[in-house]
């Protein structure tokens, strides 16, 4: 866990994660729709940023390989969400970091996401590098695959 006097962050549940994922990421949808294949597997975890004891961020950090990468330990990241009204607030960069350093510990070498065209710009402040091609989501929109070597 992480404190700081503004925050702290922690590992969650899945279903707490869904919480967050819901109104930012599938607003509009049923919390089904938030629901990943994996999310309770013994190597995923989940992580949440509070302020005060009010969840408002969440990221999903899940075993699971991409062909574009060489690397053999590799984690997705998915279901990243901070809530709107607390977005462009570094939160996200928190979040990110605690479950990066998380990687790095057990020895994980590469971290990639599906990050939605908006968020590139995000990923890319994190030196996450595009990779490949765009490819549509349906329902979603434009994705690029971003990854970031751990470690360096």
């Amino acid at each position: 866990m992480l404190k700081n006097s503004n925050y702290r962050i922690e590992l969650i549940t899945s279903e707490e994660a869904w919480s967050i994922r819901q109104p930012v990421l599938r607003e509009g949808k049923s919390i089904e729709a938030c629901i990943f294949d994996g999310d309770d597997f013994e190597t995923t975890f989940h992580v949440g940023l509070f302020m005060a004891d009010r969840l408002i961020a969440v990221a999903t950090f899940m075993k699971n390989s991409n062909k574009l990468f060489l690397e053999n330990n590799q984690f997705q990241l998915r279901g990243m969400a901070v809530l709107k009204v607390f977005q462009g607030n570094g939160y996200g960069h928190h979040i990110l970091k605690f479950g990066e350093s998380i990687l790095a510990k057990q020895g994980v070498k590469m971290i990639w996401c599906n990050a939605r065209k908006i968020a590139v710009p995000f990923y890319q402040k994190n030196n996450y590098t595009i990779k490949g091609d765009s490819f549509i989501i349906p329902e979603i929109g434009i994705h690029y695959v971003m990854g970031k070597t751990l470690g360096i």
